[in-house]
């Protein structure tokens, strides 16, 4: 981790939208603020509300600037793994001159020649990460820059995605006052963090379990060769919680109904049963529970007690579940909020010329995201927030949720999916 600077992740959840802030300083990351709101405007990890998630956005943005003590201006987002398409690529150029040195012009140009393809018009482009260049056969080459040659070939993997979910997710951030630093595939960035160098390597299945879905991810090779999406998440555990406990009153009593734990516990591995189960098809299907590395699982509904021993006995494979070992972050539903922030600060300068051919390039370098003074704190406690408000101009959604005050019971649950 050679970069040095602030860095922004911003996870726009189905259940909760939490912003990341933390400080890159000789190859350690430090979290310095953390915000999170319940989400608006957000079903199954896609933005179908801009209005709604832009009013969330901002409440979240502004408690993180106020724990880090900064003004936030750029962030990098995840994007869900929604029908997303991976593609093996290559490109070639002539280089020109015989006694040229490659350069970053070179770089770009054959990224570019990489990504000539006839895409259908509702999928756009979102990364390209480059898995080897070849300089006049020679290959294997991680960065040409400086080389001699004629020739320079790049191969890669491109990940295509619908227009409309990079459209409203740029479309939110940039109407809640921020710009886009970058966008990520949220499995490619999460298992970064939660993989091993070796998990990486041999092959790992990586389950992330949210609120409005769970995704199943293959990382071989340390590249991400497969996914598939389940449309169920947490918030399905709530769901099946409420509709059964309202059957169980019994007609003309008044008195609330005993349930007990072990009854609870049946209605909740009920449903997370037949997350696993669909996802074991999937996954059969590609062979990839073959994979030395097992299987990972992480995300919010993982912080149920006992799902981890409930994958190992459907998937029939060793799984672990992995946490962020952070202060104050302890809980796997921070795991894709902190894998943005080390995604951005580990890229290459090869991966980041290689991104500046795409529709949206990172901009997240610590040289390109700088840090703003303090705000400086008033006498009047009250002050600060009016400032706020003049200059964020926040609408009355955050407000308007307050007066809905949610049931005891989903509260109780709601905390296993924030």
């Amino acid at each position: 981790m050679d970069n040095q600077g602030i860095y922004v992740g911003l996870d726009i959840g189905t259940t909760s939208i939490k912003v990341i802030v933390a400080e890159a300083v000789q190859g350690q990351m430090n979290v310095i603020g953390v915000g999170s709101q319940r989400s608006e405007g957000v079903s199954r990890g896609v933005i179908v509300d801009i209005d709604k998630a832009v009013a969330v956005i901002q409440a979240a943005v502004a408690q993180a600037e106020d724990k880090a003590n900064i003004k936030i201006d750029r962030v990098v987002a995840g994007i869900p793994a929604n029908m997303l398409q991976i593609e093996q690529v290559s490109g070639m150029i002539a280089v020109g001159e015989e006694n040229k040195e490659i350069s970053d012009k070179d770089v770009r140009s054959v990224a570019a020649a990489a990504l000539v393809r006839n895409l259908p018009p509702e999928r756009e482009t979102l990364s390209l990460v480059p898995t080897e260049f070849i300089v006049d056969g020679f290959d294997d080459i991680k960065d040409p820059r400086g080389m001699l040659g004629v020739r320079l070939e790049m191969r890669g993997i491109m990940l295509t995605v619908p227009k409309t979910v990079i459209h409203n997710t740029k479309k939110a951030i940039e109407k809640a006052g921020l710009r886009v630093g970058g966008l990520v595939i949220s499995p490619l960035a999460i298992g970064r963090l939660a993989l091993t160098d070796g998990e990486q390597d041999f092959g790992t299945v990586l389950i992330d379990m949210g609120g409005g879905q769970s995704t199943a991810a293959v990382i071989h090779d340390r590249k991400l060769k497969f996914t598939s999406v389940d449309q169920e998440g947490g918030e399905y555990i709530t769901k099946d919680i409420s509709v059964v406990l309202n059957t169980v009153t019994v007609v003309g009593k008044h008195d609330p109904a005993m349930i007990s734990e072990k009854y609870l516990s049946e209605i909740i591995e009920a449903r997370v049963a037949q997350i696993f189960k669909r996802l074991k098809k999937a996954l059969d299907a590609v062979n990839a529970l073959e994979l030395p590395g097992g299987i990972v699982i992480t995300g919010g509904t993982t912080a149920l007690p006992g799902v981890t021993e409930l994958a190992q006995d459907i998937l029939e494979r060793p799984v672990k579940r992995f946490i962020p070992e952070d202060m104050g972050l302890r809980h796997p539903s921070f795991t894709e909020g902190l894998a943005l922030i080390k995604y951005a600060a580990e890229m290459t300068d090869i991966e980041m010329l290689v991104s500046s051919v795409l529709p949206t390039p990172f901009m997240v370098d610590g040289a390109q995201m700088p840090t703003q003074p303090a705000r400086p704190q008033p006498e009047t406690p009250a002050a600060p927030e009016n400032q706020r408000s003049a200059k964020r101009k926040p609408d009355k959604q955050p407000e308007k949720a307050k007066s809905k005050e949610p049931s005891p019971l989903r509260r109780f649950f709601g905390n296993f999916f924030e």
